[in-house]
């Protein structure tokens, strides 16, 4: 049998573009042999997207259409009941997904009504069965311990880029600040899914050094979100060209290798991928989507064509955590 690599937590940025930078299929042999010896080979976790609370951020990342500094299609709309989000929770489930991640626009949730009813959607959630994820935005130790007490399993807040990048992208908070919620949510036992977007203009040292910060966790985060920007109209970033594939297959790759452990997400840009270039990214490390037609704002692969590449390739979702 061959032993699983041993976690790293040392990487560094020069290391990790020269692996990033390697033959493409010298890359993606090591990244597979890695996943195999360290992942359930042939499985792809599902998880289902919802947005809770739609529109009117003041934050002003540039990429998001849900910022209320930019001119978008996106309008500020009722932030859903509880019992909306359950009725979404049970047809996410019914159609396969195993995780439902919450996502909600703005700093951060509060102390008030919003946080507690946030609760109350995570509570019911976990009752039904499904892995619980929230994405919120900026957390401090207190609001993180009631979304532990309440069942949460994972929190998401990507880095987005690297830290000397990041204020080409977001200004009304910081790479630190970030970091700071990723630890709070740490402390309180709370998994952690934390990814970044390639396509905004950055380099591949960003996209390595965003690699390198994720790999110094210690564990590793038990998920990493490789998104390729979705340029929307009436952003900072609205008329930045396409991701190239083999960009996202080198990202995958690079993370599996460092982070064997840890679930790969194809994420946002998957739905301009083919169904083949969708198949090399799993192969090159990938083993998590968001499944359903919609990512928050932006759009998605189809249920019904996700469904078929999986059968065709000889995929299968995985099972519920048993958390869950």
């Amino acid at each position: 049998m061959i032993d699983k690599p041993a976690a790293r937590h040392d990487w560094t940025v020069e290391e990790v573009e020269a692996l990033h930078d390697a033959p493409l299929f010298e890359l993606v042999d090591r990244a597979r042999a890695v996943h195999r010896q360290c992942q359930p080979d042939g499985e792809v976790q599902l998880c289902t997207l919802l947005s809770v609370k739609t529109g009117g951020c003041m934050e002003d990342c540039s990429y998001c259409a849900q910022s209320a500094h930019h001119s978008t299609h996106v309008d500020p709309e009722r932030a859903m009941t509880v019992d909306d989000v359950l009725a979404a929770a049970r047809l996410a489930k019914q159609r396969g997904a195993t995780r439902l991640c919450m996502g909600s626009a703005g700093r951060g949730p509060g102390q008030g009504p919003w946080l507690s009813r946030v609760l109350a959607m995570i509570r019911g959630v976990k009752e039904l069965g499904l892995e619980t994820c929230c994405t919120l935005g900026l957390l401090d130790a207190d609001q993180a311990r009631q979304l532990k007490d309440a069942g949460l399993d994972v929190y998401n807040h990507n880095l987005d880029t690297s830290a000397s990048y990041y204020d080409h992208i977001v200004r009304t908070h910081s790479y630190a600040d970030r970091l700071a919620t990723l630890r709070a949510v740490r402390e309180e036992g709370i998994g952690v899914c934390c990814g970044g977007i390639v396509g905004m203009g950055e380099s591949v040292r960003d996209r390595c050094a965003m690699l390198v910060e994720l790999a110094s966790f210690v564990p590793h985060v038990e998920s990493v979100p490789i998104n390729g920007l979705v340029p929307v109209p009436g952003t900072p970033l609205g008329d930045r060209p396409p991701v190239r594939p083999l960009e996202l297959i080198r990202m995958i790759a690079t993370a599996r290798i460092l982070m064997p452990a840890a679930k790969v997400r194809l994420s946002a840009g998957r739905h301009t991928l083919s169904a083949d270039e969708q198949l090399f990214c799993f192969y090159a490390g990938a083993n998590s989507i968001f499944y359903g037609e919609q990512l928050l704002t932006t759009p998605n692969a189809g249920e019904d064509d996700d469904r078929r590449l999986l059968r065709e390739a000889g995929l299968r979702p995985s099972p519920p955590r048993p958390s869950a």
